[in-house]
């Protein structure tokens, strides 16, 4: 079978795809790369370190929005490409299990500590639910972003059994 000329637009759609998923993943990253230093920090120090956060919702719910779209429609646009599709939705699921952990877990622990503005006694234990929910989020969104990397990189080629016994 001859290679498939992908279409601007699924162009499009990958190339957004793509920059949203790893500009949240920085944030991501953040809150996974700090956990050994803020897991065992005093209450009064961590609720302080929590500040650092506010306003990182705006931050974050616009990209993810896009992101989402983004997927769905590379996916949509990668139909004629099994493979570039099934990896397509499967980045998107990851992204989702990754919201779907936060909103399980992190979410949570936000409200009953009014966003880290209030210490409930307990506390230490809503901190490790948050901080664990954040890491999972992130390795869910880095798993997700490398098969997005891998379905992009497979676009355009048609795969065919190959046989070494016949020609």
């Amino acid at each position: 079978m001859p290679n498939v000329r992908p279409s601007p637009a699924a162009t499009f759609a990958f190339f957004v795809a793509l920059l949203t998923s790893a500009l949240l993943l920085g944030p991501a990253l953040a809150h996974a790369f700090e956990l050994p230093n803020k897991i065992g920090l005093p209450r009064e120090e961590y609720f302080i370190v929590q500040k650092a956060y506010r306003g990182w919702d705006l931050f974050v719910a616009w990209p993810l929005a896009v992101q989402v779209l983004a997927l769905l429609a590379a996916a949509i646009s990668a139909r004629p490409e099994r493979r570039v599709m099934v990896l397509t939705l499967l980045a998107l699921a990851c992204v989702l299990a990754a919201q779907g952990v936060f909103w399980t877990f992190a979410y949570p622990t936000n409200v009953a500590t009014a966003n880290w503005t209030v210490s409930p006694d307990n506390w230490a234990k809503l901190r490790l639910q948050w901080e664990f929910s954040h890491a999972a989020g992130a390795a869910l969104q880095v798993l997700g972003l490398s098969l997005l990397f891998i379905a992009v990189l497979n676009r355009g080629r048609r795969y065919q059994m190959r046989s070494y016994y016949y020609y």
